[in-house]
Order: structure tokens, then C-alpha cells, then sequence
């Protein structure tokens, strides 16, 4: 499972989400209002909060489909510690 600021910062581009829902690995981001522009803005987010770099193959529509997909292509993207 993911840690608490992945959480944190998905979040807020999810604004179909109620608040004492919780956020599972299926959770549908479109369904719950993850629209073209909040995925660019949360890009970002993710990219600094993780000093990562998505490559340009993981930037689709399937990589964020749902919260599991994208926890899976960030974690990829992060050195082995």
C-alpha cells in the first residue's frame, strides 16, 4: 500500500470523493472527478513530493486510472532504498 502523502496529495484532485470514503487501490480517479487538467496539476504534485520523473510511456491514460495503477508507476520511478 501506498504512504500518507501519496494520499495527501491525491486527494485534493478528487473532489467526488467524500471525505470519510476511503481511497482503495480500485478507487475509479475519473469517477471521482480526476479530469485533464487536475492529472497535469497532480502530476506535478507528485513529481516534486517524490523527486521523480514520470517517462513519457507512463504518462497515460491507464497509469491513472485508479490510485493502485499509479502508486505501482511511482513506485517504479523511485530509487531502492
Amino acid at each position: 500500500m501506498w504512504d500518507s502523502s501519496f494520499d495527501e496529495a491525491l486527494r485534493p484532485y478528487l473532489p467526488f470523493l467524500p471525505a470519510d470514503e476511503a481511497l482503495t487501490a480500485e478507487t475509479p480517479l475519473k469517477e471521482y472527478g480526476l479530469d485533464s487538467l487536475a492529472t497535469v496539476e497532480l502530476l506535478a504534485v507528485l513529481e516534486e513530493k517524490y523527486n521523480v520523473r514520470f517517462s513519457d510511456d507512463a504518462l497515460n491514460l491507464e497509469t491513472f486510472e485508479n490510485p493502485g495503477r499509479l502508486w505501482t508507476t511511482l513506485s517504479q520511478l523511485q530509487p531502492a532504498s
